[in-house]
């Protein structure tokens, strides 16, 4: 074989196996997300699991993702769903009221005597103007 084609492999391998490691490792650390993350395991069952990966590591991850795999995707998304759910909530809490609510409020403000007619007007204009 040319010394060319030669190096051409061994680049090519070492990419392979420069991929492979890539992809181990976040399978890896996937793992071990999803295992701290699990309430459902007890903290014994979660370090052997540890342990496991550490001696074991590729049998280990194989055997994990086989038994647990479909639960690792239902526990992400749960977690995707209670986050999306905690942001919407978040969002309607702090986004901005009906032009009403605010009248109503400059209103209450007159009513207490915290602004002056000229003052609600102002605000009444510019809420309306606003919407």
């Amino acid at each position: 074989m040319p010394d060319f084609l030669s190096s051409l492999w061994n680049t090519f391998l070492w990419f392979f196996m420069i991929f492979v490691f890539v992809a181990y490792l976040m399978a890896l650390f996937s793992i071990i997300q999803d295992l701290i993350r699990d309430k459902s395991l007890g903290g014994w069952a979660k370090a052997i699991w540890l342990l496991f990966l550490i001696w074991l590591p590729f049998l280990t991850a194989l055997v994990y993702l086989i038994a647990r795999g479909k639960g690792m995707n239902v526990r992400a998304s749960e977690r995707v769903a209670a986050s999306r759910n905690a942001t919407d909530d978040y969002i309607r809490s702090v986004a901005a009221t009906a032009p009403a609510t605010e009248v109503a409020k400059a209103h209450d403000l007159l009513d207490a005597g915290f602004i002056s007619e000229a003052e609600y007007a102002q605000m009444k204009a510019k809420i309306l103007a606003a919407s």
